[in-house]
């Protein structure tokens, strides 16, 4: 991608009740854990809207290309250097300005990308939500639906399209926040901030039912591991870590909102003799973190979409938060990025 793309395409993706867990986005190592199994017996939902997010995100992929069309917006005598010319107007840019195989910079930032001058100064705030729905090239859209696919299938099965539908959303909109309070010279697009949002639910999720849970310290250190590894390969350039961090946060908080499980004892409780004293429907520590988390997810966005919309820094209250995203090496200076 050119110099001021930055790109949010790192995702993890883990299965339960036997799941193996991967990184679909980067070049690191897969990572399995042990299983760890529900005790108790749950109806599942069929899976429906993850897949049609999947359709929605290619479906707006081909659109974005249409417009692209590179052919069209290059000169004639330049129309060769365009990727896989035979698509037509579907041709990719040169791959020294998008090596992902996808559209220009300014076709991405016409159609929605996330630009802090465009969402502040120009009070267009909408691109807090349409820069979910665009990736950079078919290399980031193919990782980052993957990953959904692996990540977002399972939870719909488990706890209906409703919950993980809030969560994708809510998690890609935190996602949104957090970047253009700490960027503002690049454009950021993709669905990991959405996906990362899913990934810390999953965390919280057997943080507040572990009790019903089996082998779940295996699982446990293996999804930290997992979101270790995604959040480190973050502070390469070009890749919008604030987003992918603003996205695990959300997630993590909705998932202590929006997951716990009841007791078991409430789940049996239409078998039990009459008279029988019957459990809370959750345990103290579920209301505990249910209650935390949502004043802090409530109170979080609040602040910082009063900070960005005021047009503060976030750097300007955080000097050391810039090596979250980006970290200078002999290969490459961040100070440009």
């Amino acid at each position: 991608m050119a110099g001021d793309d930055d790109i949010e395409s790192r995702g993890g993706r883990v299965k339960r009740n036997g799941y193996s867990n991967h990184n679909t986005n980067s070049s690191s190592a897969y990572a399995s854990s042990s299983a760890y199994v529900i005790e108790d017996t749950d109806s599942q939902w069929t899976s429906w809207l993850v897949p049609m997010i999947v359709v929605a995100n290619i479906a707006v992929f081909i659109v974005v290309m249409y417009v692209n069309n590179c052919p069209g917006h290059r000169h004639m005598r330049l129309v060769s250097k365009c990727v896989a010319r035979f698509l037509g107007r579907f041709s990719f840019e040169p791959l020294r300005e998008n090596p992902l195989f996808g559209p220009s910079s300014s076709t991405l930032k016409k159609l929605g990308a996330l630009e802090w001058t465009e969402v502040v100064v120009k009070h267009q705030g909408w691109r807090l939500i349409t820069c979910i729905w665009l990736h950079a090239g078919v290399i980031h859209l193919l990782a980052n639906m993957l990953s959904l696919a692996f990540i977002g299938i399972r939870l719909e099965q488990q706890f209906g399209f409703v919950r993980v539908g809030i969560i994708y959303l809510l998690s890609g909109f935190g996602a949104s926040v957090v970047s253009s309070l700490f960027i503002r010279n690049n454009i950021s697009v993709g669905a990991s901030g959405a996906l990362f949002g899913l990934l810390g639910a999953m965390l919280s999720e057997l943080i507040t039912n572990w009790t019903i849970y089996t082998n779940k310290a295996a699982a446990f250190f293996t999804l930290l591991v997992i979101i270790a590894i995604n959040l480190a390969i973050g502070i390469l350039p070009h890749v919008d870590n604030f987003a992918h961090i603003g996205g695990f946060t959300t997630g993590f908080l909705l998932g202590f909102v929006l997951l716990s499980r009841p007791q078991f004892g409430w789940l049996e409780r239409q078998n039990l003799p009459a008279g029988t004293l019957i459990k809370s429907k959750y345990k103290p520590y579920q209301y505990v973190l249910w209650l935390v988390s949502l004043v802090l997810l409530v109170v979080g966005l609040t602040v910082a979409l009063v900070m960005l919309f005021r047009g503060e820094n976030g750097n300007d209250h955080c000097r050391w938060c810039r090596y979250l995203s980006c970290v200078s090496t002999s290969r490459w200076d961040c100070n440009g990025i």
